[in-house]
């Protein structure tokens, strides 16, 4: 039986940046919300900082290499339904997104690339 594919996968340089965050705040995590602006992109907080609810799916334990915990991608019930038939790419470009996103004061915003993947 074909292994599933991921459904949330980091590019190298997302991963370099948890690896530097992770040296600084500990452990991680994401959240994406399907607010407007940059509340439609992931953001990244110290672990449990976001309060998760039934209103929230795990979608992934992302696994870094160098970091000792996986760092868990969350996403908003009400998002998934939209982006269900995806597959997301956390990657990272410059320029500030949210103040609340811990990459913030890097210069640099996560953000999410998407593929269609087969149903």
């Amino acid at each position: 039986m074909p292994e599933e594919s991921p459904r949330v996968e980091l590019t190298p340089a997302a991963a370099d940046l948890l690896r530097r965050l992770h040296a600084t705040h500990g452990p991680l995590m994401f959240h994406q919300s399907g607010g407007c602006c940059d509340g439609s992109a992931p953001m990244c907080y110290p672990a449990g900082e976001f309060r998760t609810g039934g209103s929230d799916i795990l979608l992934a334990e992302l696994v870094v290499e160098g970091v000792v915990e996986p760092v868990p991608f969350w996403m908003s019930r009400s998002q998934f339904e939209v982006w269900s038939h995806t597959r997301l790419i956390v990657d990272v470009v410059p320029g500030r997104g949210s103040g609340f996103s811990l990459e913030a004061p890097e210069g640099v915003r996560f953000l999410i690339r998407s593929r269609v993947v087969n149903t």
